[in-house]
């Protein structure tokens, strides 16, 4: 009940500061499992795209969350396991761990997830080079519709550095799906992936 009743006040929150307009371009809002992949600039950006999708979207998909970052606090911990249904990554990789790990159990268990390639936020107007995970997953979950978005204007809602947000129009736009070509190397596709959320920012 008091996870339903933060889920409700901080899309309230976010529609009052931002706006939180979603805008399908390349493909409808559907209730099929999906990755989505975006630009990463802000911790804003988690509850940004989430806010974007419409409710009976929410409820199957779970962002990604640096588990250092987000388990920091009891607080940070509770929203992001009670009201987002996070999964935790570990950003610094020990032994023979996967980083993986995580997000193949959500993809094998039915889940759509949001991913942020990058791997950490960036203070640059474009997304740095994606990291292979994109990649893997993609050749792994054949079936799972990969679909581009672009996050306008979050950066400036909370940049990097700030607690306090500020009030500015934001969008999120989703673009057409990719799926990795018979043959594509990582590289290659990862560029490709990077230029179609990229390409976004101009629709």
């Amino acid at each position: 009940m008091l996870a339903k009743l933060m889920s409700l006040s901080l899309l309230g929150l976010i529609r009052f500061l931002t706006g939180a307009q979603a805008r399908w371009y390349g493909c409808p809002p559907k209730a099929e499992q999906r990755i989505y992949f975006a630009n990463h600039q802000s911790h804003a950006d988690l509850v940004m795209i989430w806010a974007a999708l419409p409710e009976e979207l929410r409820s199957i998909t779970r962002p990604i969350a640096a588990k250092d970052y987000w388990t920091q606090t009891p607080f940070k911990q509770w929203i992001t396991t009670a009201v987002f249904n996070a999964i935790y990554v570990d950003r610094a990789r020990t032994g023979d761990q996967d980083p993986l790990e995580p997000l193949i159990e959500a993809l094998n268990n039915g889940d759509s997830i949001i991913l942020f390639p990058e791997g950490t936020r960036g203070n640059a107007e474009e997304p740095q080079a994606f990291k292979a995970g994109l990649y893997n997953l993609a050749e792994k979950f054949p079936g799972v519709v990969l679909v581009p978005a672009w996050i306008n204007n979050v950066q400036r809602v909370m940049p990097k550095g700030e607690v306090v947000p500020v009030p500015i129009l934001c969008s999120v736009t989703f673009g057409a799906p990719l799926r990795v070509e018979p043959g594509e190397e990582r590289r290659a596709f990862l560029d490709r992936a990077r230029q179609a959320v990229i390409a976004l920012r101009d629709v």
